[in-house]
């Protein structure tokens, strides 16, 4: 009787996440890293995009106090993430850099914004989004 050969421990999943994805356990008491977990059925390594991080730094000092207390406590959230910093062209959109960035690690989104959703749905890019204000369910297949 033989043993049963050494399985390879299943790497971890990445998955970008959007700025508007740090408000969600603030705005919707929903704890983001465990429940994507838990959604996918795998470990996790949230990346977090350079940019995106400027974009959640930028809402922390200029927009209204209770934007900037919001977008403080998303900053917190962000050190869970492991930070990416991905070059970007002069003018190009934040939205733009995460799906050119999804689609060649061909790895999923976490985002609500509805336009970006449409887009990586369009380029076959996986998206996780919050549902009914109370879950996280997934558009395409991984």
């Amino acid at each position: 009787m033989s043993c049963p050969p050494a399985t390879k421990p299943r790497e971890k999943l990445k998955v970008i996440m959007d700025s508007n994805a740090f408000f969600v356990p603030l705005k919707l008491k929903i704890d983001i890293f465990e429940e994507t977990s838990r959604l996918l059925n795998r470990n996790v390594d949230f990346i977090l995009l350079s940019h995106v991080k400027a974009e959640l730094e930028l809402l922390a000092r200029r927009d209204s106090l209770k934007t900037r207390r919001e977008a403080a406590y998303a900053l917190k959230l962000t050190e869970k993430c492991r930070l990416v910093a991905v070059d970007k062209a002069e003018g190009s959109a934040t939205d733009d850099v995460i799906a050119q960035v999804a689609e060649a690690w061909k790895c999923p989104v976490f985002t609500n914004d509805r336009q970006l959703r449409s887009r990586l749905k369009h380029i076959r890019v996986p998206v996780i989004y919050v549902r009914q204000k109370s879950r996280l369910d997934i558009d395409g297949l991984i």
